[in-house]
């Protein structure tokens, strides 16, 4: 993790600023009941800067497949690497037990695709009309990445 940053376990106190984090970043957000559905079911993170919470990275596992489920870095933070950090964290958490990574992005999300391509995750799919938008819905692209044999 960079200097002056640090990870921890999500807690059912943090629910209302992951929302707002949330908000910040994506027009659709996930709202304060899927959080707290993702607190009790899901791997969830809170990324600060000191004490102040600026990003999270939500992500599951079942057996040797590991989805991530949500990532999001505040705007005035982005652009400083933080979304390669939780992507990174991501990776490394799974890696010792997971084989198969999946994940969903808006196609229009080019930012976000390249990001994941650089850590070795590929198109393997699109789920038509899968996310709201202004427009109406969205496609999501479905990306995999395959990890070692250990």
């Amino acid at each position: 993790m960079r200097a002056g940053f640090k990870l921890r376990p999500a807690k059912v106190g943090d629910i209302a600023t992951l929302a707002k984090i949330e908000r910040d970043v994506s027009p659709f957000p996930w709202n304060e009941k899927q959080f707290a559905e993702s607190l009790q079911n899901h791997r969830s993170y809170m990324l600060c800067k000191g004490n102040r919470p600026v990003g999270f990275i939500i992500f599951h596992q079942v057996l040797d497949e590991a989805e991530l489920l949500n990532i999001a870095v505040k705007s005035s933070f982005q652009g400083e690497g933080l979304g390669a950090c939780l992507l990174d964290f991501f990776l490394a958490e799974v890696s010792a037990s997971a084989v198969t990574l999946f994940l969903e992005v808006r196609v229009s999300n080019f930012p976000a695709i390249a990001l994941y391509e650089g850590r070795g995750f590929h198109p393997v799919g699109e789920r038509k009309a899968y996310y709201h938008s202004e427009s109406g819905r969205e496609d999501a692209l479905i990306m995999r990445c395959d990890l070692p044999l250990h």
